[in-house]
């Protein structure tokens, strides 16, 4: 999940990262190529297109980053969660098995994914590395806020966005609306579920 400038930035002036390399291999220490081993340095895009691959961003188009849970634990074990069912588990782990805060998220979803499919804002801007801010209590109240819009940037020249369409380089499209497409489809089974 990075800007189309990043990537052509990245290109442009490619430099060797040895704090991404230490990240790749202290999740999988043969990811580097034979030559990043060598140099104990990848490329940022390598990195990030890497990162992307192992988690659910590249299958569902969103990944969990981190869960709080109210009794102060705290889990960011999630980089290779990548299957439906691993979300699943970990949004079931989340709420505590509660069916009526995960009905309440899946209801709040809906209207931000209306309100974003009618947003001119929305659809004139390549929203990247955003993020969905989950909060619950034991009063069963649930809310989802959009959150992280440090790389929010309109379009050059007038261009409008699906929000849903895989990226390829130079489309701009950042999937937000295929992640939360997939987000709403998780919820909504597990709620019937």
């Amino acid at each position: 999940t990075y800007l189309e400038e990043e990537l052509t930035k990245a290109r442009e002036k490619p430099k060797l990262r040895k704090d991404m390399y230490e990240k790749m291999i202290a999740v999988d220490p043969n990811a580097p190529t034979q030559e990043e081993h060598e140099q104990k340095a990848v490329l940022k895009p390598r990195y990030m297109q890497w990162r992307e691959t192992l988690s659910s961003t590249a299958t569902l188009g969103f990944r969990i980053e981190g869960i709080r849970k109210a009794d102060g634990s705290c889990s960011t074990s999630f980089k290779k969660t990548r299957l439906k069912e691993e979300v699943m588990e970990a949004l079931e782990d989340f709420v505590d098995s509660n069916r009526n805060i995960l009905r309440n998220y899946l209801t709040r979803l809906k209207e931000l994914r209306t309100a974003l499919e009618g947003s001119e804002f929305f659809n004139t801007h390549e929203v990247v590395g955003s993020s969905l801010l989950f909060v619950h209590d034991k009063s069963e109240l649930a809310k989802v806020w959009m959150i992280d819009f440090g790389k929010t940037v309109l379009l050059p020249d007038h261009g409008t966005l699906n929000h849903r369409v895989p990226w390829v380089e130079g489309n701009r499209e950042d999937g937000y609306l295929w992640g939360m497409d997939n987000l709403i489809n998780i919820i909504s089974q597990m709620v019937e579920g």
